[in-house]
């Protein structure tokens, strides 16, 4: 009888092209800056008493808006301003309200914030040129969502699947949506899927999927600032930027990182290239 462990093993190895790539909505491909969640999240706050800055609003971007909202609350600078305003801290029921604040007033502002970011039509352009099919995850549940759809399909983006933090039973940073969309959009395996996010989360979304992962530096929830004023800074304090964020976002399991998705397809040509080598996420 062989008893001997086995010397070797052996996997196999995808050396075909990409399949498809998904997509963030806010600050990736629509409301450069990640603008109206941070704008809300204010808002919901300051109702309460007790005021955040953007900054704190930021910090749990990507994630579930009802899990956003517990997340901030646990922000030890928040907790301390609640205690201060409230005697007691924050509660899950103090959470459900706020939620129920939330959704409305997301829902009424999003258009305000639904301009395409701009490369975005080219960059799907030369996606589907190449047979790439487009899917799309968010945060946003199915009502937010739709409105952000109707806004993009007016500017002509229209991504083949779409599925958000509404849709899964956990959202980022696990795999769910990804996963998700891998079913609608029947490819395979994951390691031909790729994952565009502007968010630290959603960075670690595509990694626990398995998929290549490209974070998006400075269109979104990073810098937090509309493209006019993105534009009007200097180099030096663009720079600034880059330096800070670009590494945390590799930390975070970035394979590639680039400003915006406009700088996308660079990186989906070096994937490819990896892919051909035999090469995984």
């Amino acid at each position: 009888m062989f008893t001997h462990e086995r010397e070797f093993t052996y996997s196999r190895t995808y050396r075909g092209p990409i399949r498809a790539v998904i997509l963030d909505w806010a600050g990736t491909t629509m409301d450069f800056g990640c603008m109206a969640p941070a704008v809300v999240f204010r808002e919901v706050f300051e109702k309460e008493g007790v005021p955040i800055s953007l900054e704190e609003a930021r910090i749990p971007m990507g994630a579930h808006k009802k899990v956003h909202i517990g997340l901030i609350c646990e922000i030890p600078t928040v907790r301390s301003r609640w205690v201060e305003a409230h005697g007691s801290e924050p509660t899950d029921e103090d959470v459900d309200r706020m939620f129920a604040d939330f959704v409305p007033a997301q829902e009424a502002c999003l258009s305000d914030y639904s301009q395409l970011i701009p490369g975005t039509l080219d960059v799907i352009a030369e996606c589907r040129k190449r047979g790439y099919k487009i899917g799309s995850t968010s945060g946003y549940l199915p009502g937010m969502l739709a409105i952000n759809q109707a806004d993009a399909e007016k500017q002509g983006y229209v991504p083949d699947a779409t599925f958000g933090a509404g849709d899964v039973p956990r959202g980022r940073p696990f795999p769910h949506m990804v996963l998700r969309n891998i079913v609608e959009l029947d490819v395979s395996p994951v390691q031909s899927v790729v994952k565009v996010d502007d968010t630290l989360t959603g960075i670690e979304e595509g990694v626990n999927a398995g998929c290549w992962s490209i974070g998006l530096a400075i269109s979104g929830n990073e810098v937090g600032v509309q493209l006019e004023e993105w534009e009007a800074f200097p180099e030096d304090v663009k720079q600034k930027h880059r330096d800070r964020i670009y590494p945390t976002m590799y930390q975070r399991g970035a394979n590639f990182v680039v400003d915006s998705i406009a700088d996308l397809i660079p990186c989906l040509d070096e994937i490819e290239r990896r892919m051909a080598r035999g090469e995984g996420p």
